[in-house]
């Protein structure tokens, strides 16, 4: 594992976080998010990239420069799960990478239209939904412990 950081992506409307529809994504900004995310990896020595985009070409973009200067990918990629090929096809051609997928709302509790991702199926480090923010944490560490243990004398969250 090389010192390369871990890519933490969000998608379309995460910027509004905390204010946006409070009863299904709680009320933790996305500065909360990314703060959770940089203390989480902490333990294992890895640093968080977090960043955000409502627009999926430049998701797209992100993803494919991970390929060559990140370790893993963390992404929540909101309403994109369910109608991106292009967000697939891009951490498709991640091989090697970790991928975590994260939701903050349980999507198979909502809407027949969220049920499916087609994200999932590159998700090769696994899917996190219905936990809140704390998923974001679960997602990380998951992805830290697949590339390194934590440091010595450091305990992980």
């Amino acid at each position: 594992m090389s010192d390369r950081p871990l890519l933490v992506l969000n998608g379309p409307n995460l910027n509004l976080l905390g204010k946006r529809e409070p009863a299904i994504y709680g009320t933790d900004t996305l500065a909360d998010v990314v703060r959770l995310c940089v203390e989480t990896a902490a333990p294992y020595g890895v640093t968080v990239d977090a960043r955000q985009s409502n627009h999926e070409g430049q998701l797209i973009d992100w993803i494919q420069e991970a390929r060559e200067e990140h370790a893993g990918i963390v992404i929540n990629p909101a309403a994109y799960s369910h109608t991106s090929v292009g967000l697939l096809d891009a951490l498709s051609a991640c091989d090697g990478l970790p991928v975590a997928e994260v939701h903050i709302s349980n999507i198979h509790r909502r809407e027949a239209f969220r049920h499916h991702s087609y994200v999932s199926a590159a998700a090769s480090a696994g899917v996190i939904v219905g936990c809140g923010v704390q998923g974001y944490a679960f997602a990380v560490e998951r992805v830290c412990r697949l590339l390194k243990a934590p440091l010595s004398g450091v305990s992980a969250p």
